[in-house]
């Protein structure tokens, strides 16, 4: 079975865990959109992955892992993670590919984003300002650097030079320090000797898996309500995170897809600015923050954090076609006397169902909640049967109002805290 992971949330759902979890089943392991933006946090006993761009299966020593064209690539971030990894003595080897169509994350590209946001001021989008936007801007405007330059010197160079011409335009109009043509080769020309013995052709070898009946698991970054065509735009990522992203992002077709897994916290969150209609701004919020330890792996920005939002929800499952939910931090919400749930909105006076594409009228939908009782513990329990009745009948609520089964509830960081049903 060929599986996708996929957020359904505003991301940080706990993607790199059920990730890491199911991979022991897959043969190979595919990210196919995002860049260093992501930040999928992976426990295994008292060791703590932080992972951005090389897909969380690298830490299961026969796996083999894709970074696919979807994905923008920035080879600083990429070596800062491979020599973290090897550090603690996961090593890459032969198991990781890197897509010869995936796109190069630039110096200027960085700046820019920094540049943008700040001019943004309290409009500001919320992004990592990791250059991952402006580099998804080159490729659509097909001026964009890729992989496969990155071989050819000649190609590379001159490349460079047109790109850092036309910024350094952009940098004269808004005081930003001019970019060396000449410094960015000779950094990249490095990079390319290092990359050299990963990159692939990966969409010939994907269908070559395909063909071969191996199993693979799609990996992907962010979430559901980030996507850039259907998510809270423009409060979004620069990419699509939902199934579609998978194709595009590998060059695979729908037939290679069996199966997909929406990951979502027993509550909601979500990073930057834009409408999130169960945010909590009391103390209880600030105690699921704490909790939850709800800080971005990426930029260390704290989470906004609220009531489970099932319209959202249900909104990414009907995007991406999923199967099956897993629910992660469930333990999170132990102790609390009671638990809403948002099962709808309040907008100019009737309940609707659905979220408003227009971004104005959403800031005006009132969450509709259903209310439940809390339960004491549910920290560490490996078995369904062993949940609180409460638990359960939170849980069994969720799968009735989306229709589909919760078969993974996590209770914890690590592996074994989790329940498979």
């Amino acid at each position: 079975m060929n599986r996708l992971v996929v957020g359904a949330q505003w991301g940080d759902e706990g993607k790199g865990k059920i990730v890491d979890i199911l991979s022991q089943e897959a043969d190979v392991i595919v990210r196919y959109q995002g860049g260093s933006n992501a930040g999928h946090t992976v426990c295994v006993g008292d060791d703590v992955f932080i992972l951005h761009l090389i897909p969380s299966g690298i830490l299961h020593k026969d796996k083999i892992c894709v970074i696919g064209n979807g994905v923008v690539l920035d080879p600083k971030s990429f070596f800062e993670e491979k020599e973290t990894l090897e550090k603690v003595g996961i090593e890459i080897g032969e198991r990781l590919f890197i897509s010869e169509k995936a796109h190069i994350v630039m110096p200027y590209h960085k700046e820019l984003d920094a540049k943008k946001e700040s001019d943004l001021g309290k409009n500001k989008i919320g992004t990592t300002k990791r250059g991952i936007g402006p580099c998804y801007v080159d490729k659509y405007a097909r001026t964009g650097i890729r992989v496969c330059d990155l071989l050819d010197e000649k190609i590379l160079k001159e490349k460079i030079e047109t790109n850092v011409e036309y910024v350094n335009k952009i940098c004269d109009i808004n005081d930003i320090e001019r970019f060396n043509s000449d410094a960015i080769f000779t950094e990249y020309k490095d990079y390319a000797a290092r990359l050299k013995p990963y990159i692939k052709n990966t969409v010939y070898y994907l269908h070559g898996v395909f063909k071969n009946k191996k199993k693979i698991l799609f990996e992907g970054a962010q979430g559901s309500l980030l996507d850039i065509d259907f998510g809270t735009y423009p409060f979004v990522t620069s990419s699509n995170p939902t199934v579609g992203g998978v194709f595009s992002g590998t060059g695979l077709t729908h037939k290679a897809l069996d199966n997909a897994i929406g990951v979502m916290k027993a509550y909601t969150t979500r990073v930057g600015n834009g409408p999130f209609p169960t945010e909590l701004t009391d103390e209880k919020g600030e105690s699921i923050r704490q909790t939850g330890n709800e800080f971005g792996a990426t930029t260390g920005r704290p989470r906004r954090c609220g009531w489970l939002d099932l319209v959202v929800v249900k909104y990414a499952a009907m995007l991406s076609g999923l199967d099956e939910i897993a629910m992660t931090k469930i333990d999170v919400l132990d102790g609390l006397e009671t638990i809403d749930v948002c099962i709808g909105y309040e907008y100019e006076g009737r309940k609707i169902g659905f979220i408003p594409s227009h971004l104005d009228e959403f800031a005006k939908c009132k969450p509709v909640y259903k209310t439940f009782d809390g339960w004491k513990n549910t920290k560490h329990i490996g078995s369904y049967d062993e949940l609180p009745d409460n638990a359960k009948r939170y849980i069994e609520f969720i799968e009735k109002f989306l229709g589909i089964p919760v078969s993974m509830i996590s209770t914890g960081a690590k592996r074994s805290e989790t329940i498979f049903r």
